[in-house]
């Protein structure tokens, strides 16, 4: 039996991986005719450097600065993952409260919204007066300010997404609200919460590299980037969003693998 099931199971992972190669085919073409073409048009048109690096200068310099931006990227990831740690369970738990509370929602809703809608770059400034500069707390701050509203009003959608039909049929089986909580709405939820995680991911990073071009400590990626830009160092500059680009994507692929292992049975999540 079990050579069987290995049998029937082989072609259907043959598939599976076919597939998902294929998904993968296109944008790693346009991602290879991109830097061609930035390599091109630089030599073609005689870009300066100051405007835009080579690609192959931006890696070599990455290589070559390797022993002091990848340390600085790790400082920054660890502010980034903090603030994305805090902001979404904070913003799942903000979204539980609302769907069991209507009125606290309706009054707490408008706040929420207010808050993101103020540009990060007002906020930077005035979280580096509320904690020290030079410490990790206000970037963190602000990267769990950031993932704060994506996270809730995604939760919130997807606790209020449950079927009223399950939701009745719990209830004639005599079921708790937390019953229902835990067995209907949170199943519905969490595609939508994976979802939101996964535009956190991006904006945590974001948050952090901005927070510290306001002030940071010096073993931080984004000072390391605005030093290396005011002395002329593009190269190494540049080379250091690419290090923040590599850790941000790793971060969304961490929540993408998550998803895959914890919602299996979403429908999206078994074909892909």
């Amino acid at each position: 039996m079990s050579g069987m099931a290995l049998t029937e199971l082989k072609p259907g992972m043959s598939a599976r991986l076919g597939r998902q190669a294929r998904d993968w085919v296109p944008a790693l073409v346009v991602f290879v005719l991109a830097i061609a073409v930035w390599q091109g048009a630089i030599a073609a048109f005689h870009i300066q450097q100051f405007l835009l690096p080579k690609p192959s200068a931006i890696v070599r310099s990455c290589w070559d600065q390797r022993h002091t931006l990848w340390p600085a990227g790790w400082y920054t990831f660890k502010e980034a993952l903090g603030g994305f740690a805090i902001g979404s369970i904070a913003g799942m738990a903000a979204a539980t409260v609302i769907s069991r509370f209507r009125t606290l929602g309706s009054a707490l809703m408008p706040l929420a919204v207010a808050a993101n809608a103020i540009p990060i770059i007002a906020f930077a400034p005035i979280l580096n007066n509320w904690f020290n500069p030079l410490s990790p707390s206000s970037k963190i701050a602000m990267a769990a300010v950031l993932c704060f509203l994506p996270v809730m009003v995604n939760t919130l959608r997807g606790l209020q997404s449950a079927s009223p039909r399950q939701i009745e049929l719990m209830r004639s089986y005599a079921a708790s609200g937390f019953t229902i909580w835990r067995h209907v709405r949170v199943p519905t939820a969490l595609p939508f919460v994976f979802t939101s995680l996964k535009v956190a991911s991006v904006l945590a990073m974001i948050a952090a590299i901005v927070g510290e071009y306001f002030g940071g400590s010096y073993d931080a990626l984004g000072v390391l980037i605005r030093s290396k830009a005011q002395i002329l160092d593009f190269e190494t500059a540049w080379a250091g969003i690419l290090v923040a680009s590599v850790l941000g994507i790793a971060l969304y692929l961490a929540v993408a693998v998550a998803e895959r292992l914890v919602v299996r049975w979403a429908p999206e999540t078994r074909d892909s």
